[in-house]
């Protein structure tokens, strides 16, 4: 066998190789998210005052659009949510909301607005 066709063989294979690791890794976010969209329904208070109304506009602490989070994918809300909590994403109000919730809040809101289209 050449040495190009081991190349192209080895290519390949380290191809598929990635393919098998990433691809899973792709589909985790919604994997881990098992909240309860019941749950959820019943803990939205907090956001539908931003978050369900269309194209609402925040002025504090800088005017921005509030963008739509019904439909999201649920492991993006966890993560951000998680961020918010944790400090690591700069939002005050968010901050101050995300702090409030238990790791169950957030999964049972992200559940909830992940079901929704």
């Amino acid at each position: 066998m050449s040495w190009t066709v081991r190349v192209l063989l080895l290519r390949k294979n380290v191809f598929k190789f990635v393919l098998a690791i990433i691809c899973p890794l792709i589909m985790l976010p919604n994997v881990y998210a098992e909240g309860s969209i019941d749950a959820g329904k019943n803990k939205v208070s907090m956001c539908v005052g931003c978050h369900g109304i269309p194209n609402y506009k925040t002025a504090f602490p800088k005017t921005y659009r509030v963008p739509r989070i019904a439909g999201q994918r649920s492991g993006y809300i966890i993560s951000a949510l998680k961020a918010y909590r944790a400090g690591e994403r700069g939002h005050p109000s968010m901050q101050a909301v995300a702090g409030s919730m238990t790791d169950d809040d957030i999964a049972d809101l992200a559940a909830y607005y992940a079901s929704l289209k």
